[in-house]
């Protein structure tokens, strides 16, 4: 048992090992779930009045997962993607499947905040009650006490402030309406994951590429966008060098940036706008059909598939 335990966690361990996005996605739920929970704890207070109960409830469920997926989608680089292709190109070589990559991208990565924040607060329960005690017929709830002004003692009653004979249904009110709550959190869980995989699927499909191939394209990008950044860092430094030392007449370095900026010598000093314009935008997804890396993953296929009939 011990034996198929360890297998299990090493099956799993590889199998995140170099899936960043569902790192990056856990850790982010992670977030949300500390924050909403903490949250409930410290600053949630049900006002306990007619029409405030709605509105503060749906406030809490809604408004954080709203900024929350705001926030998701500002902090994501595909979205100033393209906005620069719309700026530079007016999104004129952007083709329909790449647009789609991209929103799908930058909404599925947003969404999970707001999503997580959603499905706790639906489980939890609190906000739920909060907001729709007010609505619930004293006359569903078995032996209550006629009353007058329903929907001022039933909003009362997340906050326990009740008059005596009015406490023992308390747990009654509370068990019906965070029943709900939970029914519609599993219900968003399930549609969400349902979506997820239709998604994927429609992504699969969709795809000239296999799995396989898509995998490694994901790879290609990934090292690129990486070796590119540190290219342009140390590009950066160089030209920075190159005019402290022309006013100084002197440069003070580390011996590591100096033996690494003299292997660069041979570098453009002057990269020209046009350049910068070409590769600005969304340019790995509109040029993707006319990269000799995608045509090289196409050919390979295509002998791989001749190779398997014959």
């Amino acid at each position: 048992m011990s034996t198929l335990t360890s297998e299990y966690f090493k099956f799993i361990a590889l199998a995140f090992k170099n899936k960043d996005t569902a790192i990056i996605n856990g850790l982010i739920g992670l977030g949300t779930l500390i924050s909403q929970t903490a949250y409930n704890i410290f600053a949630f207070n049900c006002p306990c009045a007619p029409k405030e109960n709605y509105l503060y409830g749906l406030a809490a469920i809604g408004v954080p997962a709203l900024a929350l997926f705001v926030i998701g989608v500002i902090l994501n680089q595909n979205t100033w993607d393209i906005v620069s292709e719309c700026r530079n190109r007016k999104c004129r070589k952007l083709s329909s499947n790449a647009a789609s990559a991209l929103l799908a991208s930058i909404v599925g990565r947003a969404a999970v905040a707001p999503v997580t924040w959603s499905v706790i607060s639906l489980l939890r329960g609190e906000a739920y009650v909060c907001a729709f005690s007010e609505f619930i017929d004293p006359s569903t709830v078995d032996n209550f006490p006629p009353t007058t002004d329903a929907p001022k003692i039933m909003a009362r009653f997340p906050c326990k402030n009740l008059p005596a004979p009015l406490m023992n249904y308390s747990g009654e009110v509370e068990r019906r309406l965070k029943y709900e709550s939970q029914l519609l959190g599993w219900l968003l869980v399930g549609v969400v994951s349902l979506s997820v995989f239709l998604l994927l699927c429609l992504k699969h499909c969709c795809s000239s590429l296999g799995y396989q191939q898509e995998a490694y394209w994901s790879h290609y990008r990934s090292n690129e966008k990486a070796l590119f950044q540190r290219t342009a860092e140390v590009h950066a430094k160089l030209n920075a060098a190159k005019n402290v030392k022309g006013f100084f007449g002197f440069v003070e370095m580390e011996n590591q940036e100096k033996e690494l900026l003299a292997k660069c010598q041979g570098a453009r000093s002057v990269i020209p706008s046009l350049d910068w314009t070409r590769i600005t935008g969304v340019y790995m997804y509109r040029e993707i059909d006319d990269s000799p890396m995608y045509s090289r993953l196409n050919k390979w296929a295509y002998t791989n598939e001749n190779n398997e009939v014959h």
